[in-house]
């Protein structure tokens, strides 16, 4: 992930799910849009922004988690990525001119810049080459998002977590490390926590995983994707 803030890089880890947009943009267009960026700070569980609040802005997150989502009528929330430093989110909104059709909440601290639309208006209208890198970015968040609707459609318990692991691991080489904890996977998953915490036993038992404080470090794609895995009758998670 792009990091326009000088923090330092980790080329071998990402967040879930990978935003791609302002990622599209080189490093003085980054820079550019951060330094008219307006910091401010959330706390944890704090809302960074509602369903139907107009998208006047996208949010580049500086440090922290959020998680992004909706809250259904009974007032759970359903998690669809978690996202972290050097991520951005809101961006299609504001390029489509419609009403945020999310909820975002802070995952603890949290420090997030409010970058304006018409900053970014003048940067495209300045350089229309960096349109087509932002629709070459929003081709591949496209795909990412579909093959994670056809992940939830086809598969069940461990396979899903499984699955996802690898998606979220993209090509990049192994070991491979994902910012992501159990509940956030079982938040993404459809799972428990529970679940979650027995796939990734059984995983790392097998050498696909290490677990790690808030990561996970994928070494083995092909025992995640080759092996079918489901319970066992004793009660215990086993691999076909």
């Amino acid at each position: 992930m792009s990091d326009i803030l000088q923090i330092a890089k980790n080329p071998t880890s990402r967040s879930v799910i990978k935003a791609t947009l302002f990622d599209g943009l080189g490093p003085d267009q980054q820079a550019r849009l951060a330094a008219q960026g307006v910091l401010r700070r959330f706390a944890a569980g704090q809302i960074i922004q509602q369903r139907g609040d107009d998208a006047r802005g996208f949010w580049l997150i500086r440090s922290g988690q959020v998680a992004v989502g909706q809250f259904g009528p009974d007032g759970d929330f359903d998690a669809v990525a978690l996202l972290g430093p050097g991520d951005s989110y809101g961006e299609l909104a504001m390029l489509a001119g419609s009403p945020r059709v999310v909820d975002a909440v802070a995952q603890g601290s949290v420090e997030a810049m409010l970058i304006r639309a018409d900053a970014l208006e003048r940067l495209l209208a300045e350089d229309p080459a960096t349109m087509r890198r932002l629709l070459a970015g929003l081709a591949a968040q496209l795909q990412e998002t579909i093959d994670m609707v056809v992940l939830m459609r086809r598969s069940q318990g461990f396979e899903r977590i499984a699955r996802l692991l690898v998606i979220l691991s993209g090509d990049r080489p192994l070991p491979a490390s994902i910012s992501i904890t159990q509940q956030g996977l079982a938040d993404l998953t459809g799972t428990s926590r529970q679940t979650v915490n027995e796939a990734l036993r059984l995983f790392e038992d097998h050498g696909a995983i290490r677990r790690g404080y808030g990561a996970i470090v994928l070494t083995d794609r092909r025992i995640l994707t080759a092996t079918p895995w489901r319970r066992g009758q004793n009660g215990l998670s086993t691999p076909v």
